[in-house]
């Protein structure tokens, strides 16, 4: 005797070795034995043999129509399969017809239900619908997706990609049937998303394609101000004091959002009054209003070589920036300092300072410079403020004890692009200029950090102990400044801890009630968004750099670099800040010069494959 049972799912047959109550040990006709449960089986028989069955059943079901059977049974209720091959084949069925009819009814799950051992129910008509319907979009999906898969593999894009390329590039709903073809060509041909999509010239700027996705994870609503005109321009603040000294500011020259200015005016018996003097958006910014609400979302200008994300809209800027020729409210810090360059009185005022000057590096840096201090060479503009201002500066400088600074000898780089070409200017920090604006910065902030603590006045301060920088509520000393305290407070348009910091200042030096106490839920979650969000655009600005200093060895076709070891084999090339590593550099000393060669530039990965030549001779 044999049987036609089922296991897991799958119809078989054997020939009975042993029948037992709830048991069976069959074999089947390729000779292997099992043990299967009296409920699985659905038919015994005799003939035909063992290794004919299944094959004429199969061709029986394959010979049946699943439509016609469904009609049949559409009105029915339950039935068993034995019933239904009585009714279809006229006759008391065969083992073999019995089994086919069961084969069928199994391979169309949409058209028949299971309802228990070799017992079916038609699906309803709706249902069946549906079931087809969604059976016949997988068929069209899947044939899409073959043609996607056979587009990207001969690296053409497409069309339907190029709405969604943002998506699939940046955040992909891994459901759809682009990004299945997209993820099954790149498995075949190892390459990443970013760059299958590249050869298929879906990015045809790959600086676009790193700066959207920082816009899309950081400014999904995109950069630009949804504000009314009338909450980014303000009126002339009234019964403002005109200050009666003529300002200047130094800047790079394609700085917009100028902050600070300063001025020197003479005292007698060789004294004389610095002042310095700092834009005030705060009188106009109400906090809560939407305009700080937008700011307060960005809280930072974002800075990138070519281009800047700016964290106060441009008719906002343009209004409190210290633009040359005008008259511009500012708060201001004035010093009285002696003929040793001591600093002997200290007084904040909010006023109006006339701007005579908007002075740029790359010009002022021609006349105001070691060697022309050496020489002291007074023919330029505002020598002799600016020679006072570095005396002053040098002076800051020992009583920090930072005279002798390593960073003062770090070459600081310039990024200028133009039409895509890149320019790469070397700067040493220390320079005169950068001693001077630094200086008066670190004093404008360090007295007015005193200032809000000495008067209890809550405040957001920058501090460095052990090496590590972080921001708090509470004044500590900042180690790397050598200073008591540190607030930020003189870039209120770009920064918007120094936005805070200033309206708490204005509030003091106006004798009224500051906008924040030192249990501000607001001045907290405010310090560490912006601490967060601060450091994200940081790594922006480096990444962004290390792009451009990709491009600039593309651009100036260089294939043979100089290089300095920085330790092990991490290298920084020579006259870009890229550092890099070079796996076949050998064990060599720090400091060492080598010569290496560049290729395999990748501007999507933003990596290089450096290979180290020889070592340079001293």
């Amino acid at each position: 005797m044999n049987v036609f049972y089922e296991e897991s799912g799958i119809f078989k047959v054997g020939a009975i070795l042993a029948d037992n109550t709830t048991s069976l040990q069959v074999e089947a006709s390729h000779g292997k034995r099992s043990k299967i449960k009296a409920s699985s089986v659905l038919l015994r028989f005799e003939a035909p043999p063992l290794y004919e069955f299944m094959h004429q059943a199969q061709q029986v079901a394959a010979n049946l129509d699943t439509d016609f059977l469904w009609e049949y049974c559409a009105n029915s209720e339950e039935f068993s399969s034995y019933t239904l091959a009585t009714d279809y084949f006229g006759h008391s069925p065969s083992p073999v017809e019995v089994a086919a009819i069961m084969i069928l009814l199994n391979s169309a799950p949409m058209y028949f239900y299971r309802k228990g051992q070799g017992r079916y129910k038609a699906a309803p008509a709706e249902a069946l619908r549906a079931a087809l319907a969604s059976q016949e979009k997988k068929r069209l999906e899947a044939e899409q997706q073959a043609r996607y898969k056979q587009q990207l593999s001969t690296y053409v894009l497409p069309e339907e990609f190029r709405p969604r390329l943002d998506e699939l590039l940046y955040k992909p709903n891994k459901n759809t049937i682009e990004w299945k073809a997209l993820d099954s060509v790149c498995i075949a041909t190892k390459l990443s998303v970013p760059k299958l999509l590249a050869k298929c010239g879906a990015i045809p700027s790959t600086h676009d394609y790193h700066f959207n996705q920082f816009l899309r994870e950081h400014f999904p609503e995109g950069t630009t101000f949804n504000l009314h005109e009338t909450d980014c321009v303000f009126n002339d603040p009234e019964n403002l004091p005109i200050a009666n000294v003529a300002a200047f500011s130094i800047d790079d020259a394609t700085t917009t959002e100028i902050d600070d200015a300063f001025s020197v005016t003479p005292l007698a018996l060789g004294s004389f009054r610095i002042g310095i003097h700092i834009a005030v958006p705060a009188l106009g910014i109400t906090p809560g209003s939407l305009l700080d609400k937008a700011a307060a979302k960005r809280l930072s200008t974002v800075y990138l070589p070519g281009r800047k994300i700016t964290m106060l809209p441009e008719k906002t800027i343009h209004f409190y920036t210290l633009s040359e020729t005008r008259l511009c409210p500012a708060v201001s810090l004035y010093l009285d300092v002696a003929d040793d360059f001591t600093v002997t009185t200290c007084q904040s005022r909010l006023e109006k300072i006339k701007i005579v000057a908007n002075l740029r590096h790359d010009t002022l840096e021609q006349q105001f410079n070691e060697d022309t201090l050496r020489k002291n060479l007074t023919n330029y503009s505002f020598a002799h403020e600016l020679y006072l201002l570095w005396n002053f500066s040098r002076k800051m400088e020992i009583l920090r004890g930072k005279e002798n600074d390593i960073n003062n000898e770090k070459i600081d780089y310039n990024f200028v692009v133009e039409q895509d070409h890149i320019t790469i200017q070397e700067r040493r920090r220390g320079s005169p200029i950068d001693r001077v604006v630094s200086e008066l910065m670190i004093y404008a902030n360090t007295e007015w950090g005193k200032q809000l603590a000495d008067a209890g006045v809550a405040g957001i301060y920058r501090s460095q102990n052990g090496g590590k920088v972080k921001m708090s509520l509470s004044p500590a000393p900042h180690q790397g400044l050598g200073v008591a305290q540190y607030a930020w407070s003189t870039s209120p348009m770009r920064r918007y801890v120094d936005l805070i910091n200033q309206r708490q200042l204005i509030a003091l030096l106006m004798d009224t009630a500051p906008p924040y106490s030192k249990d501000s839920d607001e001045l907290l979650i405010s310090m560490r968004d912006f601490e967060q969000v601060y450091s994200v655009y940081s790594d922006f600005q480096r990444a962004m750099e290390r792009y451009w200093c990709l491009r600039w060895l593309l651009q100036e076709n260089i294939q043979i670099t100089s290089a300095q070891v920085i330790k092990e084999n991490l290298v920084k090339l020579d006259r870009i800040p890229l550092i890099v590593r070079v796996p076949s550099l050998p064990d060599i000393l720090p400091g060492t010069l080598v010569k290496l060669e560049i290729s395999q530039i990748d501007l999507i990965e933003c990596t290089l494959n450096a290979r180290f030549l020889h070592k340079e001779q001293a």
